[in-house]
């Protein structure tokens, strides 16, 4: 059985764009090194005003974000001068690191028009020797992702290790996230070997041991769990997980293991030293109030 059951909440990241946020959940902050998971869309065509959808420059420290598209196009720009659009099935990984700032912007009304867009954004935290590293930015194609296939089942391996496949991504701690379809009555099972492991389930439902799990639900396991499911329509998995890092502060947008760096961080970003995309700067996200509070450790070590 799992350990735990998260039920996706509604937030909104842009005036147009609600999303249904997985991580950090109050009982559950991480699952391995993932400290946040967004599920946005589908959207299609009912968006009369698409730049309503735009998430303006802002800032992270401290973490990798990994955007994964299963439908539409997004423009990505950063700090760095990038500029990428990234189209379903390819992996954006920026690594924020001492400080990045970017945006996302869905600029091609007639592919919205004639797609729906369905993304999935998680950030992943870095181990301490790595969290005040160089920004940087890395777009892999879906050619260069391993693919996995069986009876009934469809698999993208997007990031880490698993199933005897390695992701040409590269990560700094151990970890894998995949993209898994499934026929109806497909069977299938997490990876092993990894201290935490999670399935997040985007469209169907599967059955464990006679339970009957659903679109915006994810299961927590432990490494020594061996669940086996069945998929009870096509279905569209999430699986991820990995090796913990250990205590992390998240506030907004920036992630450390330092609760002063967090501090500095927003000094930084009211100060203009976390500089703005070159080919996006007229306009950004501000701080936001101070009614984001820190919490202590270790009881909540993590805002939701």
């Amino acid at each position: 059985m799992p350990k735990l059951i998260i039920e996706a909440r509604q937030a909104a990241i842009s005036a147009d764009l609600e999303v249904r946020r997985i991580l950090p959940f109050r009982r559950q902050r991480m699952v391995g090194p993932f400290i946040f998971l967004d599920h946005a869309g589908p959207i299609g065509e009912s968006i009369k005003d698409f730049s309503s959808l735009d998430v303006l420059p802002h800032p992270h420290i401290g973490l990798s974000t990994l955007t994964y598209l299963l439908s539409g196009q997004v423009t990505h720009r950063d700090s760095l001068g990038v500029e990428q659009i990234i189209k379903p099935g390819e992996v954006n990984w920026m690594t924020a690191g001492k400080g990045i700032s970017h945006s996302e912007r869905f600029e091609d009304p007639n592919f919205l028009k004639q797609h729906q867009l369905e993304m999935l954004q998680t950030w992943i935290a870095l181990p301490e020797e790595y969290e005040e590293i160089e920004p940087s930015f890395n777009n892999f194609s879906a050619e260069e992702l391993p693919i996995y296939t069986d009876k009934g089942i469809w698999m993208r391996l997007i990031a880490g290790e698993a199933y005897g496949l390695k992701s040409n991504v590269n990560t700094f701690s151990p970890l894998f996230y995949l993209h898994v379809n499934l026929e109806a009555l497909a069977v299938f099972d997490l990876p092993k070997g990894y201290e935490e492991r999670a399935i997040y389930i985007t469209k169907g439902c599967i059955n464990l041991n006679g339970i009957i799990y659903a679109e915006g639900q994810m299961l927590i396991f432990g490494k020594e769990e061996t669940p086996k499911f069945i998929a009870l329509a096509k279905t569209t998995l999430i699986l991820l997980g990995g090796e913990p890092l250990g205590q992390r502060y998240i506030w907004w947008n920036f992630v450390s293991s330092r609760k002063e760096r967090i501090e500095q961080a927003k000094a930084d970003w009211v100060a203009g030293r976390i500089i703005l995309p070159p080919n996006d700067n007229k306009e950004y996200v501000p701080l936001p109030s101070e009614k984001l509070r820190m919490p202590e450790p270790p009881e909540a070590n993590i805002l939701s």
